[in-house]
């Protein structure tokens, strides 16, 4: 779908590392975006149809039928404003820079208030030598300051994407983690040939993206700090974007929009 609802509000680009700032603008495109993909990568609604067709498949007794109802029953929805930003920002990245996610990562999580370690983003992206990995990092807030906290310090993006570009521990569990939801998949091939750049290049060939939601008015020093200290970093043909969505509402309306259907 066309993202007519997105304007660009600053930028600053450069063949390493560039930023730039989208403004959201309320209307019903945004709605339907947010109660169509956003939600659907929420909710995780492709996993959550074949596992209730699987045990909806079962032969089972009265006793056991009702038993099963009430599991699927008891679902609960998602309403954490991370977990909506982690799904918002998915969302955007695969429809403007048609980045593959072989898996929806809430499908690992064990405690359904819990968040995974490692990465907020890890997928694929083709390029003209095959494909690349895609690292990322997704960060919320209601912060009124610039840059909002969730930018600074160890637990900042800034940080979370250096360990991206040279933690070996952390990178290899995230390899491993692809490595097993692709194996026998149709993303086999896509993981090999990302692997294959990846080592070949010396672990720089790699797009990092991270990515900020606000609710405040764009601003590009919510930005231009942490990419000008990347830049000092990181090197070709490592990529990495930060990216600001700024939404036209509070983000706590975003979660009311999202589970309402659109109108507060």
């Amino acid at each position: 779908m066309a993202l007519f609802f997105v304007n660009e509000e600053y930028n600053n680009l450069d063949i390493c590392v560039s930023w730039h700032g989208e403004k959201f603008h309320a209307c019903d495109e945004l709605d339907a975006f947010l109660n169509g993909p956003v939600k659907s990568r929420l909710d995780d609604n492709e996993g959550t149809d074949d596992f209730q067709s699987c045990l909806r498949g079962l032969e089972l007794t009265g006793m056991g039928r009702t038993c099963l109802e009430e599991i699927l029953s008891a679902n609960e929805p998602e309403f954490r404003d991370w977990a909506i930003g982690e799904a918002l920002a998915e969302s955007w990245l695969m429809e403007t820079y048609k980045i593959i996610f072989p898996w929806n990562m809430g499908r690992d999580k064990r405690n359904p208030f819990a968040s995974l370690p490692g990465a907020d983003l890890v997928g694929f992206i083709k390029d003209k030598d095959g494909f690349r990995l895609v690292l990322g990092e997704v960060k919320t807030s209601t912060d009124k300051k610039t840059p909002p906290q969730v930018m600074l310090g160890r637990s900042g993006m800034k940080h979370q994407l250096d360990n991206l570009t040279d933690n070996m521990g952390i990178i290899r569990q995230l390899l491993i983690w692809l490595y097993y939801r692709t194996r026998n998949d149709t993303y086999k091939q896509v993981f090999e040939s990302s692997c294959t750049n990846y080592f070949d290049s010396q672990f720089k060939k790699v797009i990092l993206f991270g990515v900020l939601i606000r609710d405040t008015d764009p601003n590009e020093l919510d930005l231009s700090g942490r990419g000008t200290k990347l830049r000092v970093k990181l090197s070709t043909p490592t990529k990495c974007h930060l990216i600001a969505l700024y939404l036209p509402w509070g983000i706590e309306e975003m979660v009311v929009r999202l589970r309402k259907g659109g109108s507060k």
